[in-house]
């Protein structure tokens, strides 16, 4: 008789109870996966094969002390009667997880923290009172707490957390340290909160539904529109730092980080009105986006160009446009998008395509969407977050590539229209296509809402190849063909996000964190080795007190609890013993 969910799981308790002597290979089978969100591992780790398995849990369990293993509530569970949800706690946490069977054996196995015992969140039948039903002299009011909180917090009361950067990532995770009761501090460079989006041209839109983009504790309304425009995006960041009362310092810019390891805290300088102000936090996360600066190209003769030249991040479609010459460098989601911004301003457009680029069809991935559990209005966010969490990287790029091959049938009269107009596609290296694109941060790629038309049509003129050169009055391409241009924009990308440290703190503690993002794939752009997990993001780094937070909405929204318990956890004094398989223990040097 084939073992059933919960017969699992109460022979893996038994397990657990003397894992030394426990038979592993009966519970789960040779090519098993663990993917472990700070439970059994304090970090974020996915565990490939049996062996691996058996050397986390013997390594990790004695101070876990994993159990009370049940199943969740039956109507999470799905039809298929070897997988199932349940619930669990450790020694400090509790957490859920998800487990489907091949043969009676573990095949793949999900397990999350979702909150910390005796820490919990103080929402719904926790809620605070807010007022005391009595009179009272001397009695202070929310006003007056808030006001002493945004005085005090960075001159006389310590920070715990400091993060840099007040876009999405920042304000989710303040927002959940905030809950959480962590003393958290956002600096970021722009004026209020949201305008890293409002700076962006009008054209820009998000390209993930909004299903996707719920913010934590705050979701859209229900008529929000399901692709947002940027500059909503920038009101909603406003008023979501407001409504959840997160402490910003706006027009502050982090100007140095140095950590004390005998006192175990950062010192950071920061300028804030014109005076430096030292700031001493136990931690300190960067959430300054998925990558690090603007990746402004070298090329000869850019000081004499007599038009306006700049980076895609600082284009805006300003005045008459009508006849200007405008050349975008890059074809990937910015250069398509500013290209059509052009073009609709009565630009003369030119595109240069130095690379192949992947390109996926926003209707046919609106399609797709629907079928995802964020479109169904009966599934939690949570929970559609954890249900997306199932499936490993490594299990993922098989996925990608079935989705690439039906994407190329269902669009290929499209595909070979663009094709046919010059443009240089890929479906990337491997066929994964997008979506192992965007985790490796390594081929480009673009999600067409409207930008392929016009080259297909010829209203976005097409250049390939490298430049040679930039004169007063255009570009010279490798081919000997002159482009004039009165404005040059440069979507050229952004630098790896591990540069930034070494600016900011220093190259040693660069090199000793190492790489950012990418899994370790071997594709382009993604040296190995394969670690399974986005390198550096949401977890403990190298560097003692050093986080990363970043990623789009989803991402950002999901891991962000992930981080804010493991820095509570930390503040709390709670044993937080971080596993990492030997192939993670020696960093992988920086380029």
């Amino acid at each position: 008789m084939t073992r059933s969910v919960g017969d699992w799981l109460a022979d893996f308790e038994q397990a657990l109870a003397a894992p030394a002597a426990a038979d592993w290979s009966a519970l789960f089978v040779e090519d098993s996966y663990w993917r472990d969100l700070v439970t059994m591992s304090w970090s974020i780790e996915t565990l490939e094969g049996l062996d691996a398995i058996i050397a986390m849990i013997r390594a990790q369990q004695p101070a876990i002390k994993a159990g009370g293993f049940t199943l969740d509530d039956p109507s999470l569970q799905l039809t298929d009667e070897n997988q199932g949800w349940f619930t669990f706690e450790t020694a400090t946490a509790r957490a859920r997880g998800h487990v489907q069977l091949e043969g009676g054996k573990a095949r793949l196995l999900l397990t999350a923290i979702v909150e910390l015992i005796g820490f919990e969140e103080p929402g719904g039948p926790r809620r605070p009172l807010g007022l005391e039903h009595k009179a009272a002299k001397g009695r202070t009011f929310w006003p007056d707490h808030r006001a002493e909180e945004e005085q005090t917090l960075g001159h006389t009361v310590q920070p715990y957390c400091l993060i840099i950067g007040g876009g999405q990532n920042g304000l989710q995770l303040a927002a959940r340290l905030k809950r959480l009761g962590v003393p958290t501090l956002v600096v970021d460079a722009l004026p209020r909160p949201g305008d890293c989006w409002r700076v962006r041209y009008k054209s820009l839109h998000l390209h993930d539904s909004i299903f996707m983009d719920h913010f934590p504790y705050l979701p859209f309304p229900d008529h929000w529109p399901l692709y947002t425009p940027a500059a909503k995006m920038g009101d909603w960041l406003e008023l979501y730092a407001k409504a959840m009362e997160l402490n910003i310092w706006s027009s502050t810019v982090c100007t140095g980080a140095r950590y004390d390891e005998a006192a175990g805290e950062w010192t950071v300088t920061v300028m804030r009105d014109g005076h430096e102000i030292t700031l001493k936090p136990k931690q300190f996360v960067l959430a300054t986006g998925l990558s690090g600066a603007k990746n402004m190209p070298k090329i000869k003769g850019m000081e004499r160009f007599q038009g306006t030249l700049c980076h895609s991040a600082d284009h805006k479609a300003r005045g008459n446009m009508a006849g200007k010459k405008v050349v975008v460098i890059g074809a990937n989601n910015s250069a398509h998008d500013i290209c059509t911004d052009m073009w609709e301003a009565d630009a003369d457009v030119t595109m240069v395509q130095r690379s192949p680029t992947i390109i996926v069809r926003a209707e046919t991935m609106r399609g797709m969407a629907d079928r995802l559990p964020y479109a169904d209005p009966r599934i939690p966010t949570d929970f559609a977050d954890l249900i997306m969490a199932v499936t490993p990287f490594r299990l993922q790029d098989v996925g990608d590539v079935g989705l690439t091959d039906l994407l190329k049938q269902l669009d290929a009269d499209f595909y070979a229209a663009l094709e046919k107009s010059g443009f240089m596609l890929s479906h990337g290296e491997d066929g994964t296509g997008f979506l192992a694109a965007y985790r490796r941060r390594a081929s480009g790629y673009y999600i067409d809402v409207g930008g392929s038309e016009l080259i297909i049509n010829g209203e976005v003129k097409l250049a390939q190849g490298e430049i040679t050169e930039i004169t007063e009055g255009g570009l010279i391409m490798e081919s000997g063909d002159y482009l004039p241009a009165d404005i040059i924009v440069c979507a050229t990308g952004y630098r790896p996000m591990n540069e930034f440290v070494g600016k900011l703190i220093s190259p040693e503690v660069e090199h000793k964190v190492g790489r950012c993002w990418g899994l370790g794939s071997g594709a382009e752009g993604d040296p190995g080795p394969w670690v399974g997990e986005l390198r550096n993001m949401w977890k403990p780094t190298a560097q003692e007190g050093l986080w990363f937070q970043g990623g789009n909405l989803m991402q950002s929204r999901f891991h962000s609890l992930h981080l804010a318990l493991q820095i509570k956890a930390r503040m709390e004094g709670l044993a937080t013993p971080v596993y990492q398989p030997a192939a993670e223990k020696v960093a992988e040097p920086a380029e």
